[in-house]
């Protein structure tokens, strides 16, 4: 059964048949061992067949008990492969070598785990991971290779001890058992020099971050470069307009202009910097909470219709009809749609650029929200797709005339995606334009952690309560709901809660009363209280809500928030009783 096919041009790309290899080993159930020795066999023969031409490796599943993979890599020309690496490869692994006529091939069989085959699900991933074929970073590559290296130690030790023991054995046993011994000691010489491949490896890999590194200074480079640039015309122009004090107005208020401009692109930078920074230390948290799709397609399509240029038509396409509510943190879904949209309405002179949404139902892992930017402007080469998610890179050409940017747009849009544990893709070609597709889930798993019994929740906007609700039925059994402030206790006294989610202001009797009369109610004053408001609160208000366990703004709520509020610590008593005033 064939699973796919990969080339191999590059020494990059030798080492991505390596990690492909052993991922799909991995995948269809090889040993650990197995799985280093069929990557490292085709590591070898990569290596010494770079340069061929139209060299590609097949994959192929044969069946059988047991299963084994098969990797064919066939050139064409008269490159011949190194006896060495043939002899490394035929000592590790069954390998056929064929050469004649101008082409040439050779294949190694490495056999899967006893197992039953593959199934169709397996097989499926494994064609994936050969279609991605990524190529590897300098970082990852040497990770990679740490790893590898550190097992075959491991490997290595494990098999010092072993002949150890054979050989206190060996002292008691014949002339047979010694032999046996001796036959030993080459697999492990062997192993050694495998070992020693790998150090070899591990210095190449060693060069790459190296040059990890000098991308990082030029990186700095461009920061530096990019920040200079609108600081240069701030302090150009305020030195023109302080000496030319006797320019007309207009010229004045021109000038002025040009420095706002220069400021807000300054300030703008600086913004993405930051954003940039939270998201590559992981200090960027979503907030879940109910999504309402239409009004964030509705905010898009009216900040964003004004950069279309003549002749561009904006679509943004309805919301799509979901199975149920949607969860996620709406401002970085903004934030992502509207940094692929500009950069899509900057790039595109002549046609459209459309917003799709759309759910889907993915067998296990529920539904996703599925949201594809598609224009028709220039496009970008396929060597380029993954350049563009780096920072501050931008594809050299004539579109980039006249249209600024920093650079920092797609790679602040990917990182988002997969704060919010999704992806994004690019597909996109020169003449043909662009599409950008944003996979989410649409709804997150709830918080871990023990479900609660029963919930209270007072609060008098019936709007606001079919929002409340789906968080709390996520952290609790049960929900009961009220919307009268003068009934609260009745209905908590009949409830006996787990815990109670209060309102501030509920009209004639609001929050504060219903918490001095909890307090003051030896029976319920240990339910944990958490407050919602969205006003401001002072410092004498705070006071007043001591006895809560958290205060908390209805904006921004998620499930997790509220669980973690009711479970802090009971506040310490307060230092002075409360006065009238804090139960009327």
């Amino acid at each position: 059964m064939h699973l796919g096919a990969v080339p191999v041009l590059t020494s990059q790309d030798a080492f991505a048949l390596r990690r492909s290899a052993r991922a799909v080993a991995d995948l269809l159930g090889a040993d650990g061992q197995d799985a280093v020795r069929l990557a490292t066999v085709l590591s070898e023969l990569g290596r010494g067949l770079l340069g061929a031409d139209r060299l590609t490796a097949a994959f192929d599943l044969l069946p059988g008990r047991p299963t084994a993979l098969r990797v064919t890599l066939a050139w064409r020309g008269g490159h011949r492969l190194p006896d060495e690496a043939l002899e490394a490869s035929a000592r590790l692994l069954p390998t056929c070598h064929e050469h004649g006529g101008g082409d040439g091939l050779v294949r190694v069989e490495q056999r899967l785990g006893p197992g039953p085959e593959p199934g169709p699900e397996l097989v499926g991933q494994a064609r994936g991971l050969l279609a991605a074929h990524p190529g590897s970073s300098a970082l990852e590559d040497s990770r990679a290779q740490t790893r590898d290296l550190i097992a075959a130690l491991e490997h290595t030790r494990a098999q010092r001890e072993e002949l150890r023991r054979l050989n206190r054995e060996l002292e008691e046993t014949n002339r047979g058992v010694l032999a046996l011994y001796s036959e030993l000691s080459e697999e492990l010489e062997e192993t050694n020099r495998g070992v020693v491949a790998l150090y070899a490896e591990l210095d190449e890999k060693s060069r790459q971050l190296r040059e990890a590194s000098e991308a990082k200074s030029r990186f700095w480079a461009n920061v530096s470069h990019e920040l200079r640039t609108p600081v240069n015309a701030v302090v150009g122009l305020a030195e023109l307009l302080r000496g030319d004090a006797d320019a007309p107005p207009e010229e004045r208020g021109r000038q002025l202009s040009l420095i706002a401009d220069s400021g807000r692109t300054l300030l703008a930078l600086v913004d993405e910097l930051l954003d940039v920074a939270k998201a590559e230390s992981g200090t960027l948290d979503p907030l879940w909470a109910p999504l309402d799709l239409r009004t964030v397609l509705a905010h898009l399509d009216g900040t964003l219709r004004g950069l279309a240029r003549p002749g561009v038509e904006l679509r943004i396409g309805p919301a799509p009809e979901a199975p149920g509510p949607l969860l996620g943190d709406e401002t970085m879904l903004v934030r992502i749609l509207r940094n692929l949209l500009s950069n899509a309405l900057k790039f595109t002179e002549h046609g459209s650029v459309e917003l799709t949404t759309r759910v889907e139902e993915v067998r296990g892992e529920g539904p996703l929200l599925v949201m594809t930017v598609t224009d028709t402007g220039v496009g970008i080469p396929a060597d380029q797709h993954e350049r563009v998610f780096e920072e501050f890179y931008q594809v050299k050409g004539a579109h980039q005339r006249g249209r600024r940017g920093t650079g920092l747009g797609l790679p602040y849009a990917r990182r988002l995606a997969e704060i919010l544990g999704g992806t994004l893709r690019l597909d996109s070609a020169p003449g043909r334009g662009s599409t950008l597709t944003v996979r989410l889930p649409a709804r997150p798993a709830p918080p871990p952690g023990p479900r609660r019994g029963v919930l209270v929740a007072v609060d008098d906007d019936p709007v606001f309560r079919d929002v409340l609700r789906p968080l709390l039925h996520e952290i609790a059994e049960r929900v009961v709901e009220t919307g009268d402030g003068a009934a609260a206790l009745s209905v908590v006294r009949d409830a006996r809660p787990d815990g109670i989610v209060l309102d501030l202001h509920l009209g004639d009797v609001d929050g504060y009363q219903i918490l001095a009369e909890l307090r003051a109610d030896p029976t319920l004053r240990g339910t944990p209280v958490v407050v919602l408001t969205s006003a401001s609160l002072t410092a004498a208000d705070r006071a007043r809500l001591s006895h809560a366990r958290a205060v908390l703004p209805k904006s921004g709520l998620s499930s997790g928030r509220i669980a973690a509020a009711l479970s802090a610590p009971r506040p310490a008593a307060p230092r002075r009783p409360p006065s009238s005033e804090e139960g009327s």
